[in-house]
């Protein structure tokens, strides 16, 4: 078992806002690639195809891409985007819709919830989604991802665990959650980990995992900023 903390002493200054914008931008356009390439193969099958029935399958289809492009897109806009639509709150239950409408896709993976406040700030927010992401990616032959967050005493609490058969992770993430990624290793797979290691940082707050066989836990620790 590997537990870990976010060094303030670490190499984050390495990694320029330009870059790790830029690598965001990747692994966003990254994740939307099949969706969106579902859409237009979709389209141009639509356009040839001349059998009701089939046409109705194609139709299905669109659908669902339709779908999936947009619940990765309102979901990478809080993980990855400044969300200008909301305020320094952000309703949890948010977070709760879109980690739900992400996992829908994968009926391997089952989500269980457990939240202690009805909003916290941004940061936690964001931060939730991107831990929940890291999770989901940790269990590629399906498990259980579990989500609990909660502010008290000036500052917000996440815990999101990972349990299922032959935990994926890989260490450059957890380097990035301690803040000790080194800028030239870093990825379009690493940069939300290194974003969220910033956000830590700004607030004073603290990241931390523990990765066993069968299990990954990520948590955080965000004091509230006025």
């Amino acid at each position: 078992m590997t537990t870990s903390s976010l060094d303030p002493a670490g190499s984050l200054d390495l990694a320029s806002s330009l870059d790790l914008a830029s690598l965001l931008c990747s692994r966003l356009c990254h994740d939307m690639l099949s969706p969106v390439g579902a859409l237009s193969n979709g389209i141009e099958l639509l356009a040839d195809e001349k059998d009701p029935e089939m046409r109705q399958r194609c139709f299905e289809l669109l659908e669902q891409s339709a779908r999936v492009s947009a619940d990765k897109l309102k979901f990478f806009r809080l993980a990855f985007g400044a969300a200008g639509g909301f305020g320094e709150q952000v309703p949890v239950n948010e977070a709760r819709v879109l980690v739900d409408a992400l996992v829908a896709n994968n009926p391997r993976i089952t989500v269980e919830w457990v939240f202690g406040s009805d909003a916290m700030p941004k940061p936690a927010i964001k931060t939730l989604l991107n831990f929940a992401l890291i999770g989901m990616e940790a269990l590629p032959r399906g498990g259980v991802l579990s989500l609990a967050a909660e502010q008290r005493d000036g500052a917000s609490e996440i815990v999101v665990r990972s349990e299922g058969p032959r935990i994926a992770f890989d260490r450059d993430i957890g380097r990035a959650l301690e803040g000790k990624l080194p800028a030239d290793d870093l990825s379009s797979r690493t940069a939300p980990a290194t974003m969220i290691a910033m956000l830590a940082q700004t607030t004073g707050g603290q990241l931390q995992y523990m990765l066993s066989d069968d299990a990954l836990v990520l948590g955080a620790m965000l004091p509230d900023v006025a």
